[in-house]
């Protein structure tokens, strides 16, 4: 944890499977009410976390939601 923010960037099949994993992303960043910013072109999704009321840095939360976009990306990637 610290400053910061945890950025990655995936290259999914197609947008269909890129869909797909936002959409699971979604379901679990619902469940932990912490929300990434994120952007989507095409098969391409890049997903930036960090905690705003902790002034932009990188906190649990983050690391909480992280592991599971990971588990996501691994298993849409896996097809």
């Amino acid at each position: 944890m610290g400053d910061g923010t945890i950025e990655r960037t995936w290259d999914f099949a197609d947008f269909r499977a890129a869909f797909a994993f936002m959409t699971r992303v979604a379901v679990d960043a619902e469940a932990l009410d912490h929300h990434p910013d994120w952007s989507n072109v095409y098969r391409r999704v890049t997903i930036r976390l960090s905690t705003h009321e902790a002034g932009n840095r990188v906190t649990e939360r983050d690391l909480e939601l992280a592991a599971r976009i990971d588990r996501h990306a691994a298993a849409e990637l896996a097809g």
